[in-house]
């Protein structure tokens, strides 16, 4: 059956708002703090996930931010924060007009989903900004054979002749980041670029339905299959961690490639569902199934945070993190993780429709998962 790059990130994908979050219980922890030096930062993009836990950071820590879209975004999480906001309003297709003759100390490029959208924008900011960070991911390893994932890995930088239907999706998402970050470089230079590859990113405003699918499925309890075997690992990075250490990265002129990757320990696919559970009282009965060929044939494979080591996906989990923590990346802990995320999922920013959707949808693993169950079963497993 084929499918899409979007069909195998996600059980679900329906776009939700977010909600006012409140403020931090872990500042006191980890910042956030007034600087002495004041950046002037530009933020391509800044209205959907990652954005606003940028821009609440940043302003918390004394800085001024411009933000540059279309306008048709509005955000609901840190409404008062977005007050304080500079909104540039236009395209990066085709109307740059509110970005000439400005100046920034950095530019945040979060919405370059175009190798000529980071192209133009660089070109255009690389006299008027001091460094330009662009938001990358992890995919630009694809496929993720072997076991060295650090940033000194090879690109995907072209799609091959021979790639099927299905590979050419997560080639093409791959191929556009990795040259978006050669155009990063080719206009600014390796000492005014930061690069940033995201893991997948989870937490308060998450438009997709990955993480808050286990949630919900930990939340119902019963008999829960845990795809894989038991010590195959699971990365993520809660986006307030991210968002935060990107801002500090700017304000340190940290100059180079990280993986943006947790949590900071080797975590298990059991220990992050027990993990989430210890938040819900409800009795659950897991089921390890570990036989890949079942697994594959009942299209079980992207349950994200954890894929099914089939050899092009097997170093999703692999992303290698030691220099962006060297480089001051902290991490929550999950119950916190999952704390806020709760918090926003059962609020008024999501609609019982998209709630519904993951408990039986038609799209949801949940709604196969009891008719899965029966055909493993049968095999007398």
């Amino acid at each position: 059956m084929k499918k899409s790059r979007r069909e195998f990130l996600g059980t679900g994908l329906a776009l939700g708002l977010a909600p006012v979050i409140k403020s931090n219980p872990l500042n006191e922890l980890i910042g956030p703090k007034k600087q002495e030096e004041k950046l002037k930062i530009l933020i391509l993009g800044g209205t959907s996930f990652l954005g606003p836990h940028q821009i609440n950071y940043a302003i918390q820590r004394g800085h001024e931010v411009s933000t540059f879209t279309r306008g048709k975004t509005i955000p609901k999480i840190y409404p008062e924060v977005f007050s304080k906001v500079e909104k540039l309003v236009g395209d990066r297709e085709n109307n740059l007009e509110a970005l000439k003759n400005r100046k920034w100390d950095v530019v945040i490029d979060n919405s370059g989903r175009k190798t000529k959208w980071t192209e133009d924008t660089a070109k255009l900011l690389v006299d008027h900004v001091g460094y330009y960070m662009y938001t990358s991911s992890i995919s630009v390893f694809y496929p993720f054979t072997g076991d060295d994932f650090s940033e000194k890995r090879s690109l995907v930088t072209e799609i091959p002749d021979d790639a099927t239907e299905e590979e050419k999706f997560n080639y093409e998402f791959g191929v556009m980041k990795a040259t978006s970050e050669l155009a990063t470089i080719n206009a600014f230079g390796a000492q005014r670029s930061i690069i940033v590859r995201p893991t997948l990113i989870v937490g308060p405003g998450d438009r997709t339905d990955r993480f808050p699918y286990w949630l919900a499925r930990l939340e119902k309890g019963g008999d829960i299959i845990i795809p894989g075997n038991r010590d195959e690992v699971v990365q993520y990075i809660d986006v307030r961690d991210l968002a935060e250490w990107m801002i500090r990265l700017i304000e340190n002129k940290a100059a180079g490639t990280y993986n943006g990757s947790g949590p900071g320990f080797r975590m298990t696919t059991d220990a992050f569902v027990h993990g989430i559970h210890a938040s819900y009282t409800s009795p659950v009965n897991y089921i390890q199934i570990d036989d890949l060929a079942f697994l594959k044939e009942n299209r079980i494979i992207g349950i994200q945070p954890w894929v099914i080591q089939l050899p092009e996906y097997a170093g999703m989990s692999k992303s290698d993190n030691t220099k962006a923590i060297e480089a001051d990346l902290r991490f929550r802990p999950l119950s916190e993780t999952v704390r806020a995320t709760k918090e926003w999922w059962y609020s008024d920013a999501v609609s019982q429709e998209r709630r519904d959707k993951i408990l039986t949808g038609e799209r949801s693993f949940m709604n196969r998962e009891e008719e899965i169950l029966e055909k493993w079963r049968a095999r007398g497993k």
